[in-house]
C-alpha cells in the first residue's frame, strides 16, 4: 500500500509539473535555454578561472562575462554572415522570372502532365507557365505584405525579450554553476535531496556530451555542403550548407528540407542553362553531395553522438521521435532525444525497482 501511495504521489507530482511548465512555457523555455547554454559554457568557465595573467586570476564575475561574450560573437558573426545572404537571395526569389523557370521546365513538365494522362488523370490544361506561376506566386502577393510585417513586428518583439532573458538568466548561471540545482533543492523535501542531485549530475553529463555533439554535427554538415556546393560553383553555398546543418536537426524531413532548398536555390540561379545537358547534371551533382552527406551523418556523426551521449537503442530512439512528432510535431521531434535523455534518467533513480528501468539504467551506467 505505501508503494502504491508513492507511485499515486510521484504521478500526481508530474502532472501538477507537467501543468506549471505548460502554463509558464516561455519562461521554462528561456531558463532551460540558459540552462543548456551554461553547460556548454562551462568548459570555457573552467578554462578562464584556471588563467592565471602574471599574478591575476579570473573571478567567476569576469569569466562568465568573457563566456557570454563568446556566444554574443558567435551569435553575432552568424547574423552578419548570413543575413546578408538571406536578404539577397529573397530579393532575388522576389524578382522571380516566372516565364524564364516554365522555359526550362517546360519539357520535363510537359513530359509529366503526359504520363499523368496516361495513367488516367486528366491534366489542368493550363500551359506550362502558368502551373509555374500559381505554384510559387503565393509567397510575393501584395496582399500578404502587411501580415507579414505585422508577424515580424511581433517575432522581433518576441524575440527581443527572450534574447535579453536568455542572456541575463545565462550570466548567473554560468557565475554560479549550482544555481539551478539549488533551484531545484528549495523544490523537493529534504530526504530527496541526494536523487535530485545524482540526477541532475547523470542529465548535466549527458546533455552536454549531446549538445557538444549537436554542434560538431552542424559545423561537420556545413562545411562538408558548403565546400562540395562551391566546388560545383553553386551560388550561397555558405547559406545552403548553415540551413541543411540547421534542418538535419529536424529527425526524418530535415535532410529532405535541406535538399529541396539547394534544388531549388539552384535552379533559381541557373535559369540560363539548358534544362538536360547542363541544369539535370548540375541538379543531380547538388542531390549526390546531400546523399553523402546524409550518409556521412547516418553512419558516423550520428552513431557517434549517439553512442556517447543517449546510450539508447535505435529502435528506441524511431519510437521516441515519432512520439515527439505526435505530441508536438517538428518541435516535439528535435526535443524528443534530450527530454527521453531526461526522462530515463529521472527513472533510474526514483523508479529503479522496475525491471525495464533497470535495463535502461544498466545502459547509461547508472
Amino acid at each position: 500500500m505505501k508503494n502504491i501511495n508513492r507511485y499515486v504521489l510521484f504521478v500526481l507530482a508530474i502532472l501538477l509539473v507537467g501543468g506549471v511548465v505548460y502554463y509558464l512555457s516561455d519562461i521554462v523555455a528561456y531558463i532551460l535555454i540558459s540552462w543548456v547554454l551554461s553547460m556548454l559554457g562551462q568548459p570555457i568557465m573552467r578554462f578562464l578561472m584556471q588563467l592565471k595573467i602574471s599574478k591575476f586570476r579570473l573571478g567567476p564575475n569576469i569569466s562568465a562575462v568573457l563566456t557570454l561574450s563568446f556566444f554574443l560573437v558567435i551569435f553575432a558573426a552568424l547574423i552578419l554572415m548570413f543575413v546578408p545572404l538571406i536578404a539577397e537571395q529573397a530579393n532575388n526569389l522576389a524578382k522571380v522570372d516566372y516565364a524564364a523557370i516554365a522555359t526550362a521546365l517546360e519539357e520535363p513538365i510537359q513530359q509529366f502532365n503526359n504520363w499523368i494522362a496516361r495513367i488516367g488523370i486528366a491534366p489542368t490544361g493550363k500551359d506550362t507557365s502558368t502551373q509555374v506561376k500559381e505554384a510559387l506566386t503565393g509567397w510575393f502577393e501584395p496582399s500578404k505584405i502587411g501580415n507579414l510585417f505585422s508577424s515580424a513586428l511581433g517575432f522581433a518583439g518576441n524575440f527581443l525579450v527572450g534574447f535579453f532573458s536568455i542572456v541575463f538568466i545565462t550570466f548567473f548561471f554560468l557565475k554560479e554553476k549550482n544555481l539551478f540545482l539549488n533551484f531545484l533543492l528549495m523544490l523537493v523535501p529534504t530526504e530527496y535531496e541526494y536523487k535530485v542531485k545524482k540526477i541532475m549530475a547523470a542529465v548535466s553529463k549527458m546533455l552536454t556530451r549531446y549538445f557538444g555533439g549537436i554542434v560538431f554535427q552542424v559545423s561537420i554538415i556545413t562545411l562538408l555542403v558548403s565546400v562540395s556546393l562551391s566546388l560545383l560553383s553553386i551560388q550561397n553555398a555558405l547559406l545552403i550548407g548553415f540551413f541543411a546543418a540547421l534542418v538535419n536537426v529536424i529527425p526524418f524531413v530535415g535532410p529532405a528540407i535541406g535538399a529541396t532548398f539547394a534544388v531549388f536555390v539552384t535552379i533559381s540561379s541557373n535559369l540560363n542553362l539548358d534544362f538536360y545537358t547542363e541544369m539535370l547534371p548540375l541538379i543531380g551533382c547538388v542531390i549526390a553531395v546531400f546523399a553523402i552527406m546524409q550518409m556521412t551523418d547516418n553512419f558516423i556523426l550520428q552513431p557517434y553522438i549517439f553512442s556517447n551521449s543517449v546510450l539508447a537503442h535505435p529502435l528506441e530512439i524511431f519510437i521516441i521521435i515519432m512520439i515527439g512528432s505526435k505530441i508536438a510535431g517538428v518541435l516535439g521531434m528535435i526535443l524528443a532525444i534530450p527530454g527521453y535523455t531526461v526522462i530515463r534518467v529521472i527513472a533510474s533513480v526514483l523508479l529503479s525497482e522496475f525491471k525495464i528501468v533497470k535495463q535502461v539504467s544498466n545502459r547509461m551506467g547508472l
